[in-house]
């Protein structure tokens, strides 16, 4: 059975995947089949670099994708346009449901960061206010 997931490269604490088409019984690193692409998780936001084509290949002849495989694939949109593809619409509907997609995601991408800049100030507000506390009591 062959399966796409991923391959780790990279140095010590900064891991680089591969994403791979191998047979199910080789080891993590071992030889694969086909190379599909990188995924950088130590990049913000993360980096994804995919052969679509070739995913799309490896899908159609019964690959399976791991469940990490899987997700990464699927945060490109590629798994979407399959399934819209494969449901029998035409490219230019296809089209429009993927810049529709992907003016969601980075919609939800920008309120995520939004978010976490307010965390980030909300927290340094409060490291501020404890020291000050602390010191206000020794003088």
């Amino acid at each position: 059975m062959v399966k796409i997931r991923l391959r780790r490269i990279g140095r010590k604490k900064l891991p680089i995947y591969q994403l791979v088409a191998t047979d199910a019984r080789e080891r993590r690193d071992g030889k694969f089949i086909e190379d599909l692409g990188r995924y950088e998780p130590t990049k913000r936001p993360h980096s994804v670099m995919l052969k679509e084509d070739r995913v799309a290949y490896w899908l159609g002849v019964g690959a399976q994708p791991t469940s990490t495989a899987r997700s990464v694939i699927s945060g490109t949109g590629l798994l979407l346009k399959l399934y819209l593809k494969k449901k029998g619409k035409s490219e230019d509907e296809v089209n429009a449901e993927m810049e529709k997609w992907a003016k969601k995601r980075a919609e939800g991408l920008k309120r995520r960061m939004a978010r976490k800049s307010i965390r980030r100030k909300a927290k340094k507000d409060a490291e501020a206010k404890a020291k000050e506390a602390k010191e206000a009591p020794a003088a």
